[in-house]
């Protein structure tokens, strides 16, 4: 699955001509210009739920384990698949606003519903849907409770059930609340954790400023086999940096294509330009943040393929938020344990709701048709029962059981997107266009040729030009 998700990342790079670096400018525009209606979500708010998923337990413990088993190389490794998967977000969010649809007076899309309008295969959306409430309502949640759990534990000795009965009180006043309840959470809270870690990290560094030439040395050399401690596992150091920047930035997993659905946006590559953003601010931004805390202070043990430290640093300590708990107890004394604990609640709780928010749009896609009034109630029950489960006990299988379910939706998103790319390219084409002709671009799906993209066929009015985002 790694190397196709490479694969797959460097073929959609080629045939977009690299957009993640000629339309840089317009995502970060963009990220701010769409507005939200009663049917969707705004453009940063689409973002932000996107990020709620993306940025998680993997920013902090993933990167760690990256440089504990890859060395410092990996974290080069992290940044080009940041880069190279960026376009594959684009496809798919894309994908995902040709084909969303209205369901109940909001919109909703994702692999499911671009697999089934885009291949005629109504089976094949109906299993990824399947995979995906599986995944994301019963087997995922309870890893990231248990994450949050055992951190607060270690930090402040608080038992495990009444953390888990507040995450989950927390949980259900939000999600009970619906779609745009989680958005408005979403764009207040994702921002502040990004903003507050990245703080955190910025002060690290300025304390160790003069380290700086070094680390950057040290990550290049290592990523190229030039470094004399670490350059005998360039290998494993491509090998955990594209793992874990894949794990971390999700790119090719279908997952940020769901929110990315929800915006209220008038052109499909709009939100398939913020969405690609989304991977640069995940690994770019946020697994950098840990990546340098880490290695200005060397705070780290890396093993090689034997098992042998060539640098152990932290006797006894695995890879993990280990790592990041000591970097940060060097600078500030007393800080770390506390810090990394209330991070791993902000970026896992976040995570959960994404979760939801996923689960929900499968469900809906799976009941399409049928006055089924218990489906979303019973969901978001059976999901809260699976976090505070995982808050109170061990998350071994669940780890197991996610990464099963995870694994069957990638593998099917990935093939989809394959096969269906061509829209997508249709849609960046004509977006291109009409910025050449110094338009705003607004989306016609029948002047472009793309069929069944039901709502824009019939349900999309072009806005007036003071209301065109």
């Amino acid at each position: 699955m790694i190397y196709i998700c490479l694969g797959v990342g460097l073929l959609f790079s080629i045939i977009t001509r690299f957009l993640q670096v000629r339309h840089f400018k317009d995502m970060i525009k963009l990220m701010f210009q769409g507005k939200s209606s009663d049917a969707g979500v705004s453009s940063f708010q689409a973002l932000a739920i996107a990020l709620s998923g993306r940025v998680g337990t993997g920013n902090i413990a993933g990167t760690a384990t990256a440089i504990g088993f890859g060395g410092p190389g990996a974290v080069f490794w992290m940044w080009a698949i940041a880069f190279i998967g960026a376009s594959t977000a684009f496809i798919e969010s894309t994908l995902a606003q040709i084909y969303k649809e209205k369901h109940e007076g909001e919109y909703r899309g994702g692999p499911a519903f671009y697999i089934e309008k885009g291949t005629g295969w109504r089976w094949y959306g109906a299993l990824f849907a399947l995979a995906a409430v599986l995944a994301m309502a019963i087997l995922m949640p309870g890893v990231q409770s248990n994450s949050i759990a055992l951190g607060i534990k270690n930090a402040f000795g608080v038992n495990t059930s009444i953390t888990g009965l507040i995450i989950i009180v927390l949980l259900g006043i939000i999600i009970f609340g619906g779609v745009k309840r989680i958005a408005n959470v979403a764009q207040y809270v994702v921002p502040f954790m990004a903003i507050g870690y990245v703080a955190v990290s910025l002060i690290i560094v300025a304390i160790n400023i003069t380290e700086l030439p070094a680390v950057f040395a040290l990550i290049f050399k290592s990523a190229f086999a030039a470094d004399s401690v670490f350059g005998g596992i360039v290998g494993m150091a491509v090998q955990w940096g594209v793992k874990r920047g894949i794990y971390s930035n999700e790119a090719g997993q279908g997952t940020g294509a769901h929110p990315a659905a929800a915006a209220e946006v008038s052109h499909p590559a709009k939100q398939g330009l913020v969405q690609a953003f989304s991977v640069y601010i995940d690994t770019l931004l946020v697994c950098s943040a840990t990546a340098f805390m880490i290695l200005f202070t060397g705070m780290y043990n890396t093993q090689g393929p034997d098992s042998t430290y060539l640098y152990d640093n932290l006797k006894g300590v695995e890879p993990g938020p280990g790592f990041t708990q000591a970097a940060v107890e060097q600078v500030i004394p007393g800080f770390g344990s506390g810090f990394v604990a209330v991070s791993l609640f902000f970026f896992a709780f976040t995570t959960i709701m994404a979760y939801y928010y996923i689960a929900e749009t499968n469900v809906t896609y799976l009941i399409r048709g049928r006055n089924n009034k218990w489906a979303v109630p019973l969901l978001k029950v059976v999901l809260l029962a699976a976090t505070f489960y995982g808050a109170v006990k061990e998350a071994a299988l669940a780890w197991k059981l996610g990464d099963t379910g995870l694994g069957i939706m990638v593998w099917l998103n990935l093939i989809a997107i394959l096969i269906l790319a061509k829209p997508a390219l249709k849609a960046l084409k004509d977006y291109e266009q009409q910025k050449k002709q110094g338009l705003d671009p607004v989306f016609n799906s029948i002047k472009v040729g793309i069929k069944n993209a039901d709502y824009w066929e019939k349900d999309y009015k072009e806005p007036d030009k003071e209301q065109v985002s």
